[in-house]
């Protein structure tokens, strides 16, 4: 039997624990006060469709339950998440999920005339956007949780919303932040097992060499995707001029 080598990660370990604090710190985040954050924004959507475009949102990350969805609707829509956690030693990507591809203008995929083409079965983010919740330090330094996401740059605001609709909306987004948490963990748990079996480990250096290579079209990158099924390869090409 082949014995594992043991690798030192910190940055895992790292990243793991803050992503379970944050688990922990949104379960103890109370419904009463994020529907009082909901009922002060009193958000509207106007269909402006900039939510649906890179100027606002860097991309729409997957979860697992989108995922299975967008394949059947359209298995090439889907592309590995940006901005890589972590690069072994001899150069491979591990990213912890897909995202939505866009068009060369930057808009989603599924943006059409300022519609969208599968709103009854968008991915998650899209239904909860923007009540989303983050740990974020205020002007002090307290860290806490926020409602975020593109304020005042879109939609309606201090509009009149019913309580259910509060309370749905409160409900909806939590168990959306919860789902993700929990994604990223069970990534950060497998690549964790993973680089502790064949003694391998993060390197910065190699990471951003590997980066400038790719993004000046010299290579294409080896990329490990984490979802539901454990991981995927992916070989990522340049984009081309």
């Amino acid at each position: 039997m082949k014995k594992a080598i043991s690798v030192k990660n910190d940055l895992i370990e790292t990243r793991l624990a803050d992503a379970q604090e944050e688990l922990v710190g949104l379960k103890g985040f109370s419904d009463p006060e994020f529907v009082d954050i909901i009922k002060e924004l009193g958000f509207r959507c106007e269909f402006c469709a900039r939510c649906c475009t890179k100027e606002f949102n860097d991309h729409v990350f997957l979860l697992d339950a989108d995922l299975s969805i967008i394949k059947k609707i359209d298995p090439d829509a889907i592309t590995p998440a940006p901005y890589y956690e972590f690069c072994d030693q001899k150069g491979r990507f591990y990213v912890s999920g897909y995202s939505l591809k866009t068009k060369p203008d930057g808009s989603c995929i599924f943006l059409e005339k300022k519609r969208c083409r599968i709103y009854e079965n968008r991915p998650s983010i899209c239904r909860v956007y923007p009540h989303m919740l983050h740990r974020e330090a205020d002007e002090s330094g307290k860290v806490d949780w926020r409602q975020i996401s593109g304020l005042n740059e879109h939609g309606s605001y201090h509009s009149e919303l019913e309580d259910s609709e509060r309370k749905a909306i409160a409900q909806e987004t939590r168990a959306y932040e919860e789902a993700y948490l929990r994604q990223v963990i069970d990534f950060l748990e497998a690549v964790q097992a993973h680089f502790r079996k064949n003694g391998l480990k993060h390197v910065q250096r190699t990471y951003d060499r590997r980066m400038r290579e790719f993004l000046k079209g010299e290579c294409e990158l080896e990329v490990f995707l984490y979802s539901a099924n454990g991981f995927e390869k992916y070989n990522l090409k340049p984009e081309s001029d």
